[in-house]
């Protein structure tokens, strides 16, 4: 009989620690810091957030993926699990810092750094002043636009180009690499 306790035992401890690296694996896969504890996530795998984070000085409204607090640091982490890059795009750089920015008015701390999760690798992005000025200004030339009666169009990259809904009435011209 006490065999198979031990027996049972030691396949419940077996299975626990198989469980826990499999939980630790995942959890580096998701770009989170090894010991942060989560405070707001908005993936399916956790609680569905209430309400998205909002910063009225900046008329900015945002859901980060997650944000951790780690010795006593705010930290947002946005994920794109299907981005390869081999250094972060613009684009989700400003998105990270906007990030930040509701980080700060929520939370009252200005976060020093936020992640990128890439498909294969982790970014940590800096939140410096010259990079909340860029946003900034960004966020100024897109309420400018708002209210502009033609909004010129970047035509630089021909993969959107490409996949423009607009792209049969566009009236610029195609891109020379294009099909």
């Amino acid at each position: 009989m006490a065999g198979w306790f031990a027996l049972l035992f030691l396949l419940a401890l077996t299975i626990a620690l198989a469980l826990f690296v499999s939980a630790r694996r995942q959890r580096a896969h998701t770009g989170l810091p090894p010991r942060a504890q989560i405070v707001y996530a908005d993936t399916g795998a956790w609680k569905k957030v209430e309400r998205p984070l909002f910063s009225r000085r900046y008329g900015l409204t945002g859901k980060p993926d997650y944000i951790v607090a780690e010795r006593g640091a705010t930290i947002p982490i946005e994920v794109k699990p299907n981005r390869v890059a081999p250094a972060p795009r613009e684009s989700d750089t400003l998105q990270l810092a906007a990030y930040a920015l509701l980080v700060e008015e929520h939370y009252g701390t200005a976060p020093a750094y936020g992640l990128l999760k890439y498909r294969d690798a982790v970014f940590q992005v800096d939140i410096t002043a010259e990079l909340r000025a860029r946003l900034l200004d960004t966020l100024a030339a897109l309420r400018r636009d708002l209210s502009a009666r033609d909004v010129a169009r970047s035509h630089a990259e021909a993969r959107r180009c490409r996949a423009c809904g607009y792209r049969e009435v566009c009236g610029r011209q195609r891109m020379d690499n294009e099909p």
